[in-house]
């Protein structure tokens, strides 16, 4: 079926800069758009940004202008640059393809805004 895994998490201050990467195997994934969900605690998981094969980018309003999904499909690895932190990006990010999920999650990777 294939596989993601999730790395680049941390802890930031508010205002600072993570960037996350998402390594991606299996064939479906090499042929879908990707996208970058993130669950906080006590709440659903929501999507964040798509990029789809050929490029073309969504956001969510709350990361617009803040957040930039990029990939290097000859990698096979999906990027999500998040500038501008705010405690409320707190939350465990995830990727899978997008905008609808398929398949397993992989484990995500925190990241904690917090001065």
């Amino acid at each position: 079926q294939g596989q993601l895994v999730e790395s680049g998490g941390g802890l930031v201050q508010p205002g600072g800069s993570l960037r996350l990467s998402c390594a991606v195997s299996g064939s479906i994934f090499s042929r879908l758009s990707m996208g970058w969900y993130r669950q906080a605690p006590g709440k659903q998981r929501d999507l964040v940004a798509t990029i789809t094969r050929g490029g073309v980018t969504n956001y969510a309003d709350s990361v617009k202008g803040r957040f930039t999904i990029s990939s290097d499909n000859a990698k096979n690895t999906v990027y999500l640059q998040m500038n501008s932190l705010k405690p409320e990006d707190t939350a465990v990010y995830y990727c899978n393809t997008g905008p609808i999920p398929f398949g397993s999650w992989g484990q995500g990777t925190q990241v904690t805004v917090s001065s």
